[in-house]
């Protein structure tokens, strides 16, 4: 199908777009496995697309046998899984079985046929590169992590992946970047024509992240009447849990506590776990911290309002969505200074940037905000402000408006 095929749809030409999630599925429990914030990201944009008439199908990799192959998780927005290997594959096993995929994904596409095609990460921007040439149709990617930025920030990458999205970023017709930091990257580390990247920031859902009553949050989820730090994400190496274990050990409030959610992630996240706990014991830290099961995300706000301060000591981020929720909900933010946390976090006004990875400095970012409430409060208070900017309303009209561009201009050919 061309572009020009589905001129006579009343949206532009594009009536519904095929959403490539090969990793990671919004059926799954973020926090668990490599299930995170692309999991809400994919699950948000496509149900708000849905709510303005595009329909999304979002094609998985089918990992379970509980569900049917299509699953409707709103109107007009389908979840289809393809069968490619055996279920318990890792993400680091998962290049082996992307042309597999790909192939179920093209078998989908000639009954389902879409108008454009939306790619989530490399290994999905593999298929979505095939793809596109298969049916003609246009191609947008958002990476959420890149390979030599990762290598770049120490979390070495195969070389393998970066040829991969090199491939992928020099064919693709839009590349989404979260904010002006990623699409900086973006133009440095790979010299993709700026034309060619479109700026999507993800949204927050402000029914349910608010501010709140710190003391109910903290009776209805068994949490005491100490300074609480909180940490949300999958404990893997990238997102920095050592840190801010070290930072609470530095901390000169001794009665302050980090409330960990999240699970193990990855193949060394058993390693990752043991070290931390190494770590934990090491400190004399063991009553200090709390292991929090991955919650289902209508369940995250009482943990964020329970908190004094969110800590975001990722490596590299191209956005930190928990970040934005924690703003949302009125918790300033101690994160590290790189990547999309740049825009994310306005440093001594939404939270505290530290741009080196010392234990010490996080630790006095903590304790600058834990002995003065007044600025934690105003911080607070301007969260919840720049929160309110972003919506995935508004990031899905503006991808919907980048595809009825991509659909009226030539397609970008291989460079």
């Amino acid at each position: 199908m061309t572009s020009t095929d589905a001129t006579d749809s009343t949206d532009g030409g594009i009536r519904k777009i095929g959403v490539l999630s090969m990793h990671t599925s919004p059926l799954d429990q973020a926090g668990v496995g490599d299930s995170g914030g692309l999991n809400i990201y994919v699950r948000e944009l496509a149900n708000s697309m849905a709510n303005q008439g595009i329909d999304c199908d979002v094609y998985v990799r089918r990992t379970k046998r509980e569900h049917p192959e299509i699953v409707e998780i709103e109107p007009g927005v389908n979840i289809i899984q393809i069968e490619a290997g055996p279920l318990g594959l890792l993400k680091g096993d998962l290049p082996a079985v992307v042309d597999l995929w790909t192939q179920g994904v093209a078998d989908r596409l000639e009954r389902r046929p879409v108008d454009a095609i939306h790619a989530h990460y490399w290994l999905s921007g593999v298929a979505g590169h095939h793809l596109k040439h298969r049916f003609d149709v246009p191609l947008a990617v958002t990476f959420h992590t890149l390979g030599r930025i990762k290598s770049f920030s120490g979390d070495a990458e195969p070389e393998d992946r970066i040829r991969a999205e090199d491939a992928v970023i020099g064919c693709a017709d839009a590349v989404f970047a979260s904010g002006k930091v990623e699409a900086d990257q973006l133009d440095s580390f790979y010299e993709i024509r700026r034309d060619r990247i479109e700026i999507l920031t993800p949204g927050v859902d402000h029914t349910l992240f608010s501010p709140g009553s710190s003391h109910s949050a903290r009776k209805a989820i068994g949490l005491g009447d100490y300074p609480i730090l909180l940490f949300v994400g999958r404990i893997q190496a990238l997102k920095g849990l050592d840190l801010a274990i070290d930072a609470l050990a530095a901390s000169q409030h001794r009665d302050a506590r980090l409330v960990v959610v999240g699970g193990l992630s990855g193949h060394q996240g058993l390693e990752t776990h043991e070290d931390l706990m190494a770590r934990v014991k090491r400190h004399g830290l063991s009553d200090r911290i709390i292991f929090v099961e991955p919650q289902p995300h209508h369940l995250l706000p009482n943990y964020y309002r329970a908190a004094d301060v969110c800590l975001v000591p990722s490596r590299s981020e191209s956005f930190g969505l928990v970040a934005l929720e924690a703003a949302a909900c009125g918790v300033p933010v101690v994160a590290s200074d790189v990547g999309g946390l740049r825009d994310n976090v306005l440093d001594d006004v939404t939270g505290l940037l530290v741009d080196e990875r010392d234990h010490k400095l996080f630790a006095a970012a903590v304790d600058k905000l834990l002995s003065a409430p007044e600025m934690r409060h105003d911080m607070g208070t301007r969260g919840v402000e720049r929160a309110a900017l972003h919506s995935w309303d508004a990031g899905a009209s503006g991808a919907i408006e980048v595809f009825r561009r991509l659909m009226s201009r030539e397609l970008v050919t291989c460079v």
